[in-house]
């Protein structure tokens, strides 16, 4: 059946006139001036723009229908390596233990916990049950108080990461009467038990207000309200259970509040008052705060030390940096991610040479070094509830190697195998390569490249490549074992990873080479990266399908304009590809705490003009572009429905091949896309069906 024609958008110009510069948008028109209302009730899009988006996807599914038989397929193989009953290790806390596990076909995980002296669970939270009374359903965070007796989580029922609060019961199974509404997520119960400590989430979408709510009243008192927009807030309760912190943070600077479990009545005191540039967070193991911090030029962080202030009568005077020790010196070639404080032992996790390592410091200042023997890998720390123990808890994954979760005794060094990640229809990691290349840039700075494919693939220089990229935020794309690109692998194609600058892969220096004015960085050096593949006789250029999700959709609009012969295809999942208009707009929820990274236009003349020469959607040209599927949730808050659509609409105004542009819009998803187990499966066979159609017909539908 020859597939629907593509809509056109109609032209609908718009004139902003921005710091002296002039621009013209023609599709403004497809953001709803009223899209914080979307957010809440889909329904309430506006219907010219409803009936646009529907078509779009009308075509894209009518474009795609071909394949339909590869995406089940495709599904199917994804589906049939997840374990139907899959279960979490087993979590310790006092006298209970928690776990999670799924039910045959559901797709979300049910809760439950067992006292250690009777091994019979108890359903604490079954998400199914809720799941089935909406479109959409996800529960964010969840965590048990102190004493055992409740439960508190929260939940999104749209996508647009507007959570509600539940509290249960867990001695009488009942819901407690209250519902917090407007939460940003985030929350935690004091060490008492009596309070619960969460964050509002304002009109813009922004965390700004800490509460504290008592559960015997149900009344809720104000304790912190952040002034500064571009500023998030988040809060935590130690591991300790002996302190609270309330940080508000942006890109470049935190600032820490304060609460002893002897006063959380109290009102918080400030660590120290926030530095431009500066980062520290706290965590208390023995008798001292241990600081990990950037101050005094520690780009990739070090470790200080203070004597814990006393719980009842301490103050800003006596958190001041300048009783801060130097305890862990900064090391240029060693980035230090993570901290986490048992009774007896202090654990730091730490990126050297890509890779992830773990550094186990007892009571006594001796070191002991966990790390991998694969070139790529990643070791991670993981979830703990109690400081009570000498068992610390860590996994272990390659490309290659299913996931492993251990318990290593830190005083004897013994180590035990929890759970090893089954592949139900078989997986045999010696069948498959992983391989670190490096590629070098035009400054000389080397780009890891992270490669996976079976090791019967003929390379030849005409192997198909999935390739990813990021480089963002600094947050650093692991080399994790990965069923969606075991599809890729299996089917003869080259699973690769581009670890950009704009990442830390290579530490945090990394991220701020491309970051604001370095950001050019990050996609020219993708496209390095790509040329590299092919100097190197892996691929060709046209072969290669490029991946990029959320601000990686920024890399993906930009190799679209400026190299779209190196690539056959591009995939661009909740893309951000407006970036001049997004940060010109201080009514979204993330541009004023965005502009550390990628700068204000609407102040600074620099920035908009290094925004605008790289801004993917004002950079379209007349040109040949490769095919492109871009994906969007309508109640995304991060990376807006009409950022996706409005690029495809110009895309096909000024493209001259006849490569397919292709949108779709879920119209009851968010940033996250599908939030069940198998619903997500669909959708990642979904694009993986594209990627391999374009690459089997270049853009002929006939072949199915």
């Amino acid at each position: 059946m020859k597939p629907l024609s593509p809509p056109v958008a109609s032209k609908q110009i718009t004139h902003i006139e921005q710091l002296g510069y002039q621009r013209t948008d023609a599709y403004a028109w497809i953001k709803d001036e009223h899209w914080q209302e979307v957010l809440q009730n889909p329904k309430s899009l506006r219907k010219d723009i409803e009936t646009y988006l529907i078509a779009e996807n009308a075509y894209t599914e009518s474009y795609l229908e071909p394949t339909k038989a590869l995406q089940e397929d495709l599904f199917q193989s994804m589906k049939n390596r997840l374990v139907d009953k899959d279960s979490s290790p087993e979590l310790e806390d006092g006298d209970w233990i928690y776990l999670s596990r799924y039910k045959s076909g559901n797709e979300y995980k049910t809760y439950y916990r067992k006292s250690i002296q009777d091994p019979t669970e108890q359903i604490i939270l079954d998400p199914n049950i809720e799941a089935k009374k909406s479109k959409y359903y996800k529960v964010g965070y969840i965590e048990h108080s102190p004493t055992h007796q409740y439960l508190a989580y929260a939940e999104d029922t749209q996508g647009s990461e507007i959570w509600d609060i539940r509290i249960k019961d867990l001695y009488t199974g009942n819901l407690l009467p209250q519902i917090i509404p407007n939460c940003a997520g985030q929350f935690t119960f004091s060490p008492c038990s009596h309070y619960l400590f969460w964050i509002y989430r304002d009109n813009h979408g922004r965390p700004t207000q800490t509460f504290r709510h008592e559960l015997s009243s149900g009344t809720d008192t104000l304790i912190y309200e952040e002034k500064d927009p571009g500023f998030f807030l988040s809060i935590e309760r130690s591991l300790s259970n002996k302190w609270i912190f309330i940080t508000a943070n942006d890109h470049d600077t935190n600032e820490t509040w304060l609460l002893s479990n002897k006063a959380p009545t109290a009102s918080p005191i400030c660590v120290m008052k926030r530095q431009v540039g500066i980062q520290y967070e706290l965590t208390d193991w023995q008798d001292n705060f241990i600081i990990k911090t950037n101050i005094n030029h520690a780009d990739n962080f070090k470790l200080m030390r203070m004597a814990l202030p006393d719980p009842q009568k301490f103050s800003e005077a006596s958190l001041s940096s300048e009783n801060w020790q130097e305890w862990v010196q900064h090391d240029p070639q060693t980035y230090i991610m993570e901290v986490i404080a048992y009774q007896d032992h202090l654990v730091r996790l730490e990126r050297y040479n890509v890779n992830t390592r773990l550094v186990i410091t007892n009571k006594n200042g001796k070191d002991t070094l966990l790390t991998g023997e694969e070139e790529a890998f990643v070791l991670s720390l993981d979830e703990t509830l109690t400081d009570q123990s000498e068992w610390l808890r860590y996994s272990y994954q390659s490309p290659t190697t299913p996931r492993h979760w251990y318990h290593y005794n830190m005083i004897t060094g013994e180590r035990k195998t929890l759970k090893i990640q089954e592949i139900p229809s078989g997986h045999h990691p010696e069948e498959y390569q992983t391989k670190r290349l490096w590629a070098t840039a035009k400054d000389g700075e080397q780009i890891p490249i992270t490669i996976t494919y079976r090791k019967d693939t003929i390379l030849n220089g005409k192997t198909p490549i999935l390739f990813y990229g990021y480089g963002s935020y600094g947050y650093a794309i692991d080399p994790i074992f990965s069923n969606n690109a075991l599809n890729y692998l299996d089917q003869g194609w080259i699973y690769a990873i581009a670890h950009v600058r704009g990442g830390s892969e290579k530490g945090w220096n990394w991220f701020l080479q491309g970051r604001k004015f370095n950001k050019i960085n990050s996609f020219t050096d993708f496209i390095c990266c790509a040329e590299h593949l092919i100097e190197q006789n892996y691929t060709k250029a046209g072969l290669i399908v490029a991946d990029g999700r959320s601000a990686g959709g920024m890399i993906m609009g930009y190799i679209a304009n400026e190299r779209p012969d190196l690539f056959a295809a591009i995939v661009a999942v909740v893309p951000f590809v407006d970036v001049l208009n997004t940060m010109s707009d201080t009514s979204l929820p993330l541009t004023p705490p965005e502009w550390p990274e990628w700068g204000n236009p609407i102040e600074d003349k620099e920035a908009y003009q290094y925004i605008a020469s790289y801004s993917p959607y004002d950079n379209i040209k007349k040109q040949e572009y490769p095919a492109v599927l871009a994906i969007g949730g309508l109640t995304d808050p991060r990376v807006t429905y009409w950022e996706p659509a409005k690029w495809i609409a110009k895309l096909r105004e000024y493209n001259l091949s006849n490569a397919p542009l292709l949108l779709k819009i879920n119209m009851d998803t968010g940033h996250g896309g599908t939030a069940g187990r198998y619903d997500s499966l669909k959708e990642a066979a979904f694009i993986q069906a594209f990627a391999l159609f374009i690459i089997r017909t270049k853009y002929s539908t006939s072949i199915f």
